[in-house]
């Protein structure tokens, strides 16, 4: 089996073990000279639980999203990697992560944290990371 990568997906949330994924996504893209996509998946059913009006909270959480995408992409670039992709998504993390977006852009390895900032809601629901491993149609990077 070739590990070749030329589509690299790497989660990003702002937690520490996804700056720890981005490292090792943006090496690997670096050494195979792979596109490197950095995700950010606004959660809609905690957006939808929100007191606030939806479209505020919304707004609010794609402002914050896209402000942690912008220091992602520039430690990429700094880094030499020059063809980077990000991608703002609203939906099910698990889902866009795992399945939506690999397939949409032709994903060949998923790199994610061991752990994201949804820790409290770890135990009851599963945590993201087993969700992407299991169903993922690529090979996934997890790193600790």
């Amino acid at each position: 089996m070739s590990n070749a990568y030329k589509n690299i997906l790497v989660a990003v949330d702002g937690s520490k073990n996804a700056e720890l994924a981005l490292e090792h996504a943006v090496s690997i893209a670096k050494e195979k000279n792979a596109s490197l996509y950095l995700l950010s998946v606004v959660d809609e059913n905690a957006i939808s639980h929100s007191s606030y009006a939806y479209s505020k909270v919304l707004a609010e959480e794609k402002e914050a999203i896209e402000k942690e995408l912008l220091k992602s992409i520039y430690y990429a670039t700094q880094q030499d990697v020059h063809d980077v992709t990000p991608l703002v998504e609203i939906g099910n993390p698990k889902e866009m992560i795992a399945t939506v977006v690999p397939t949409n852009q032709s994903i060949d390895l998923i790199v994610v944290g061991a752990t994201g900032k949804g820790q409290i809601q770890a135990n009851q629901l599963g945590t993201t990371t087993s969700y992407v491993v299991q169903y993922a149609p690529c090979n996934v990077l997890v790193v600790k």
